[in-house]
Formats: structure tokens, sequence, C-alpha cells
């Protein structure tokens, strides 16, 4: 309610929505490719590479800390890999457009 009020007393409230509108009519392609690629892919990567390493070594390793230890660790930097992929995937695409 205040919202309104105060775009009522603007002085500028024309050229507002004529902003608006051009950006509600603007043809732009989906983000939500890059969305999942940059939020969603890493946290499954890093969610599978943790469940592999933890299978991988709860068979060779028998103490329960290190195993812990080393899974996460081993998650962190495939995790790591992966983002770097990413980005260095973004650069040259970015420098082919």
């Amino acid at each position: 309610m205040t919202q309104q009020k105060f775009c009522q007393d603007c002085n500028q409230r024309q050229d507002c929505q004529k902003i608006y509108q051009q950006l509600a009519g603007a043809k732009v392609s989906s983000v939500v490719p890059q969305v999942t690629i940059a939020f969603l892919l890493p946290l499954l990567v890093f969610i599978s590479a943790l469940a592999a390493s933890g299978q991988i070594l709860g068979q060779a390793i028998a103490e329960k800390e290190l195993h812990t230890a080393l899974s996460l660790l081993v998650a962190l930097v495939v995790t790591s890999i992966f983002i770097l992929v990413i980005i260095k995937t973004n650069r040259r695409s970015g420098e082919n457009r």
C-alpha cells in the first residue's frame, strides 16, 4: 500500500512504467540452464563424490574418523575440479561469442 502511494506522488512515475514495460517485453534467453549448472550440478557432484568415496574408502580404511575425513577431502577436490572446468568452459565460450 505504501509503495502505491509513493509511486502516485512520484514525478518520474511515467518513466518507471515505460522501463518496466520494456523489461517485460524483452526477448531474452532463459537463465534456468545457467542456474542449474552454477548451483545444482556442483551440489550433486559433491554429494555423488562423497557417497562414492565413502563406499570405496569404507572398504579400504578401517578407522571411521580417517575414512570420513578422507571422503570429505576427496569430495571437495572433485567438486573443485568440476567447478574449475565449468569456469574454463564458460570463459572459452564467452570468447567465441
